[in-house]
């Protein structure tokens, strides 16, 4: 989420650099949305890894399960 609000804020001061003709605050906008697209990707990039986590965490406890259901039949 934080990444969104980063992006917004450099669309932000990029306009506001533009139109005040300020070279420096359209600079800082740019680097304010790339920097907010960076983390948008590192927070998909972190949620996407949580999930497969959980599917293996998922799995291992299944056949664990299973193993430990076998042992006591013995």
């Amino acid at each position: 989420m934080r990444g969104s609000v980063e992006v917004m804020k450099g669309r932000i001061e990029e306009a506001a650099g533009t139109l005040v003709n300020n070279d420096k605050l359209r600079a800082k906008g740019k680097k304010d949305q790339a920097a907010g697209h960076i983390r948008k990707t590192a927070e998909a990039g972190v949620h996407h890894a949580q999930a497969n986590a959980s599917v293996i965490v998922d799995k291992a406890k299944a056949a664990a399960e299973k193993v430990v259901d076998k042992a006591r039949k013995g």
